[in-house]
């Protein structure tokens, strides 16, 4: 599958590049950088150097990206925010988008708007995005044009949490949960 990542130069992206640069299943099509732009990604990512070959990093217009008819899936690696800036398009397109930002974690635009403290860039969308940890979702998620990712903290407590709550071994009522 040609997949490109929307935003490859910070933590996120690096991981993603990193991840599907091996997965025997995926073919990295573009990988994009408002500041690494024109630069190779194995001379950014060296270790990286003998799976990604001669690709570089792209400036990232998302009317492009959604008019590319060589990538079906794209990978939002960007601040909350500037994802959606991405996601409309691409959705829109046709295309499948995977979002690590939080612009559709929080399915109530009121509760994104205390959150962040701005208006939900794309209330449109919120339905249609799915918030998605694969080990504790159904099967319908697999059919989702675009899907929430969650953080590291909301997955490190759910995934151990949840299957605890559903079997009834523990009691819901004052879980409380610190992370930093």
């Amino acid at each position: 599958m040609k997949t490109a990542i929307i935003g490859a130069s910070g933590y996120s992206g690096e991981e993603l590049v990193r991840i599907l640069s091996t997965h025997p299943d995926v073919t990295l099509a573009a990988v994009t950088s408002r500041s690494l732009a024109g630069q190779k990604v194995a001379g950014v990512m060296p270790a990286l150097r003998h799976k990604v070959g001669e690709l570089e990093f792209t400036a990232s217009d998302p009317e492009e990206l959604a008019a590319s008819s060589e990538i079906d899936l794209f990978f939002l690696a960007l601040p909350h925010g500037v994802a959606s800036e991405f996601a409309d398009p691409l959705y829109q397109a046709g295309k499948t988008v995977i979002d690590l930002s939080a612009d559709f974690r929080l399915g109530k635009t009121r509760i994104y708007e205390e959150y962040y403290g701005q208006a939900h860039p794309a209330p449109h969308l919120l339905e249609a995005a799915p918030y998605v940890i694969p080990e504790l979702a159904d099967e319908k998620w697999k059919s989702a044009s675009i899907i929430a990712c969650p953080g590291c903290y909301p997955t490190s407590i759910q995934l151990p949490l949840v299957p605890l709550l559903k079997a009834g071994h523990i009691d819901p009522k004052g879980i409380v949960i610190n992370s930093y």
